[in-house]
């Protein structure tokens, strides 16, 4: 028998057994409830590629050439229409409108042959709509606004949570298709109550569905349904609560229904309650563009709710609009690179399968990084955060000035090379035990945060952990922001424009030599700080702006746009002004300055962890890391570091261009232990390097997209 023969034999025995144990964990999983520790998902290791098709490409689709290109990109994992808005599968359910493009046995084809060539199949259920017929059959199925008004694509109508299409036949068409099908997982997009019309830019308002009535009637004891989205009434914040708990309630349900079917299938969507993987996405929407997207994401994905799998999927379309445009190749490079560092899988999204697509340019940036996470798998996925700083972000899709200002203080963050830690407000008293580790945690326009939450900050503070408050954070809560921070609001919505900062005491604002005033734009806040220890930055009234020959008059206000207090074992600052937006939407240094200034008052050791003389644009990203290996179940992390970086140099603001290469790049460290070895990713070579003192030392001759320094123990 030949070699090449005996090779053969043994990889279709391998494929046999694969395909025997898969079907015999499907017929075994009904009697099977006792958790494991072996759920596939666990292992971090995602190469999701999602072909999201258009019902017209069900008709064209090839599953053999579609394989063929999964392997070509080193993809494990495939996320491939299923049902909801139409079924892409023979249902047998009246109301599960059948694609009519569709061919008999796609989907089944689809798995069966992917599940050949060891490679998963998630698949998509859409549940937020239903076809003109369905809502002709049953209208009150379906949406309505404080207007009146259906939310209508085409001829799809969006549906009401809770009516019984999502409360009762979704889970009958999710059913069918488990029973149908050997898949490995489910995810649900757009899950959830709908306010706007996605695709058309339009807000229509909260859902005036009777049932919806009718249930939050019930769960509120007889309050009436809103009609307006508005934080500071009682009943809204009611209605919130109430659609966290009939989404939390419908997601357990689906979740209890796949496990009774199967507990090696994983539900993946956006939620994270009773959700095995998190599903998060990269997007390209407006101006100013934001390189640190994937990070943004996975970071605070993975330190919100550690106990999940997050996978963060780069979407190809530009936008809604134009969805037959993919995003710049840079771009999309970024978003991946960043996902691997942050700690999540890779994952792209894109229109239809790869034979055909309209805009190709990014399949080499996806096959090359795909093969690079393939390579060094057992590196990635298993981490621990070295960071000692953490920054509160409001909620986990921020939009408005709230994510201005929490993307400034970011980008302040990233371009000074401060490792950090990107915690959900929501998820703050469930890391109660977490945030007394840091020395100091960012609250960038945090509001409303609930009493526990509040709880867990007062405490973390009485340890020793600083807090630094910035613009309108806790409005809310007068009591705290006096005893945190010794400010009582007198205006706090004032339009700084014209106004001016006097950094005045040179020992505190050591990065600002040369200036004596520091312009000023948006929320400007006047606060009482008399109950603060020491204030800094007079405000300087707004004066005459011209013509220049009267300029002049930016007298002192007597007020301050900082205040220190002692709270505990703690220093608290409190910026009540929008230094994070101005910094994201204009970019002036002197902005940054203030913070990074703020931030040595109170934690002078903010440096000491990495120290490098790469530009602000290289993005690097410091992890301890365990080796990701089934031999490997307790999920230490102590095999070593990896020092990631990310050439964000070819970024203009508004375009990507292919990252600029740098040159003598040196990184200083710190590290516990002498390390036995260094190694480039990117050039697979060892790198030299000195330790002394805790601290390795070590020169990188050449960055181009990205590369990650092994540091070996």
């Amino acid at each position: 028998m030949t070699l090449l023969r005996l090779l053969f034999l043994i990889s279709t025995l391998l494929v046999h057994t694969t395909i025997l144990a898969q079907k015999a964990t499907r017929v075994t999983s009904k009697a099977s409830t006792k958790p494991t520790s072996n759920y596939w998902w666990k292992q971090n290791n995602l190469r999701v590629i999602q072909t999201n098709l258009p019902a017209y490409e069900a008709a064209t689709l090839n599953p053999d050439s579609l394989v063929k290109d999964l392997l070509a990109c080193s993809a494990n994992t495939l996320l491939i229409n299923a049902g909801g808005i139409m079924a892409f599968y023979p249902t047998q359910l009246d109301f599960h409108y059948t694609n009519p493009y569709m061919k008999t046995n796609m989907l089944g084809e689809v798995v069966e042959k992917c599940h050949q060539h060891g490679i998963r199949v998630m698949v998509r259920f859409d549940f937020s709509r239903v076809h003109e017929s369905i809502f002709k059959a049953h209208p009150d199925w379906c949406y309505i606004s404080p207007k009146g008004e259906r939310i209508i694509n085409t001829d799809m109508y969006v549906v009401s949570i809770n009516a019984p299409y999502v409360q009762d036949k979704a889970f009958r068409i999710i059913e069918e298709v488990i029973d149908r099908y050997p898949i490995d997982g489910v995810f649900l997009n757009m899950p959830g109550y709908q306010v706007n019309n996605p695709y058309e830019g339009k807000y229509h308002g909260i859902d005036q569905n009777e049932y919806d009535k009718k249930r939050f009637a019930d769960y509120s004891k007889s309050m009436k349904l809103p009609t307006e989205e508005n934080k500071a009434d009682p009943v809204f914040q009611t209605y919130q609560a109430f659609k966290k708990f009939t989404t939390d309630d419908w997601t357990k349900r689906l979740h209890t229904l796949i496990k009774s079917k199967n507990e090696q299938i994983a539900l993946c969507t956006y939620m994270d309650q009773y959700v095995d993987i998190i599903r998060h996405e990269s997007q390209t929407n407006s101006l100013p563009y934001w390189p640190y997207s994937a990070s943004d994401n996975v970071n605070n994905a993975v330190h919100s709710y550690p106990d999940h799998i997050i996978s963060n999927s780069s979407i190809q379309q530009i936008s809604f609009q134009s969805r037959y445009n993919a995003v710049e190749p840079e771009e999309v490079a970024i978003r991946l690179y960043e996902n691997i560092a942050n700690g999540s899988g890779l994952d792209i999204s894109m229109m239809g399968d790869m034979r055909g697509y309209e805009d190709e340019r990014n399949f080499g940036i996806i096959k090359r990084i795909y093969a690079h996470h393939k390579k060094f798998e057992p590196y990635f996925g298993n981490y621990t955060s070295v960071a000692k700083i953490a920054i509160v972000a409001p909620g986990s899709w921020p939009s408005g000035a709230p994510m201005q200002e929490y993307r400034g203080i970011q980008l302040m963050l990233k371009e000074a090379h401060l490792a950090f830690d990107i915690i959900e407000d929501s998820q703050l008293d469930k890391q109660a035990e977490k945030l007394k580790q840091y020395q100091l945690l960012i609250l960038p326009d945090i509001t409303y945060l609930n009493p526990a939450s509040m709880q867990a900050l007062r405490n973390a503070s009485q340890q020793g952990t600083n807090l630094i408050a910035t613009n309108t954070t806790m409005f809310d809560n007068a009591a705290s922001l006096m005893d945190l921070f010794g400010a009582k609001i007198v205006n706090r919505d004032h339009e700084g424009s014209g106004f001016y900062l006097r950094p005045d005491n040179k020992e505190l604002f050591k990065r600002l030599p040369g200036q004596t005033m520091l312009f000023w734009k948006f929320n400007l806040g006047l606060y009482d700080l008399s109950g603060a220890d020491a204030r800094f930055l007079p405000i300087l009234a707004k004066g005459r702006p011209g013509p220049p020959e009267i300029i002049g008059g930016h007298d002192p206000t007597g007020y301050y746009g900082m205040a220190t207090k002692k709270y505990g074992r703690s220093t608290n600052v409190i910026l009540p002004i929008n230094l994070g937006r101005l910094y994201y939407m204009h970019g002036y240094q002197e902005h940054k300055n203030v913070l990074l200034d703020a931030i040595d008052r109170v934690f002078p050791d903010a440096s000491q962890l990495l120290q490098t003389n790469a530009p602000e644009r290289v993005e690097v990203i410091v992890q301890q890391y365990g080796r990701n290996e089934r031999q490997n179940p307790s999920r230490k992390t102590d095999d070593g570091l990896i020092v990631h970086l990310v050439n964000l140099t070819g970024f203009s603001g508004n375009t990507y261009f292919k990252p600029l290469p740098i040159y003598n790049l040196t990184f200083r460290v710190k590290a516990d232990k002498k390390p036995a070895s260094l190694l480039s990713m990117a050039t697979d070579k060892a790198v030299p390097f000195t330790w002394q003192d805790g601290y390795v030392n070590f020169t990188l001759d050449k960055l181009e997209q990205f590369d990650g320094i092994l540091i070996n123990n």
